[in-house]
């Protein structure tokens, strides 16, 4: 049995430790995690011509979880932070939003590593990955003209 199996499935935010010891067993948990929410979305939205394309109620109570298992499950790097807290790897960067049941998703890595210069094309790339899933993903720039999105369900997904 993995760690993460001991503990339960967690999806990377970015937050948390750089590449997990066995990477075929992370991409193993990473593709069930993401199969079982696409199962839910088509069991729990039947009555929608794209089930797939629209988040689960469960994904609305955690936007933060099923944001950053959409970005893992499409191979989008996540950041990592080292034992003292550092950043240690570039990647996408999951965190609660401004609004409830937002999540904010920023490019991020150590200093040095061109994680600001990097940022217009990567989070590109996150906002393809969320549209197509059904979430509303919008960009802004905040301090020091650092680009990050804001993603919340539409409202069609709240209802």
């Amino acid at each position: 049995m993995s760690a993460s199996q001991e503990r339960g499935f967690e999806p990377a935010t970015g937050d948390g430790p750089e590449n997990p010891a066995d990477a075929e067993v992370r991409v193993a948990e990473v593709r069930t995690a993401f199969e079982g929410m696409l199962q839910i979305r088509r069991l729990t939205r039947a009555d929608l011509a794209d089930p797939e394309g629209v988040p689960a109620p469960w994904e609305l109570n955690r936007p933060l979880r099923a944001v950053a298992l959409a970005l893992e499950a499409a191979g989008i790097p996540a950041s990592a932070v080292g034992t003292s807290g550092e950043r240690v790897a570039s990647g996408y960067r999951v965190c609660d939003g401004e609004a409830p049941g937002s999540v904010r998703v920023e490019w991020v890595g150590p200093p040095g590593s061109g994680a600001a210069h990097d940022e217009e094309e990567a989070l590109g790339r996150c906002v393809t990955v969320l549209r197509r899933l059904g979430w509303t993903a919008l960009s802004y720039r905040g301090p020091r003209r650092r680009r990050f999105l804001e993603v919340e369900a539409p409202p069609s997904a709240r209802s």
